[in-house]
């Protein structure tokens, strides 16, 4: 198989994984939010002491378009700010009580969708399926590449 057919074939399982769970939908599990938002709400809960730039280089998300999704969370009352004591340009996120239920709602309707997804499986099957993924993840990380 040449380059040009491997990249086709990378492509059409990209292609295949979107549409299984959905990605590309507007709402992300049916929910409010996209998967740029929920990625986001990610961050904010799993990042100590993070910032907008923080998440800016760890997603790798247009500054504009991250400042437009944390003003909209900051309206619906799901977003806290609190500057940093030692630069007043930074600010630390963080989830108001609020924003943290949206997030559980998300993160759960996440994990049912993946086990709908698994549990018509044997459960060989699913190991199986995890270790390809983490020979994926392995082969594609920053410090393989």
């Amino acid at each position: 198989m040449d380059r040009k057919e491997q990249i086709q074939k990378i492509r059409a399982f990209n292609r295949f994984y979107t549409d299984l769970i959905g990605l590309l939908d507007n709402q992300l599990l049916h929910s409010d939010y996209s998967l740029a938002e929920a990625r986001i709400f990610y961050e904010i809960v799993m990042g100590k002491s993070i910032s907008a730039s923080d998440i800016i280089a760890k997603l790798n998300i247009d500054k504009g378009y991250l400042s437009r999704i944390l003003k909209k969370f900051e309206k619906q009352g799901l977003l806290c700010k609190e500057p940093s004591k030692s630069d007043a340009r930074i600010a630390y996120l963080s989830l108001t009580a609020a924003g943290l239920q949206v997030f559980k709602g998300l993160d759960r309707a996440s994990d049912e969708q993946i086990r709908h997804l698994v549990d018509r499986l044997d459960e060989q099957k699913v190991i199986e399926l995890v270790g390809h993924m983490k020979s994926i993840f392995t082969i594609l990380s920053p410090s393989e590449v």
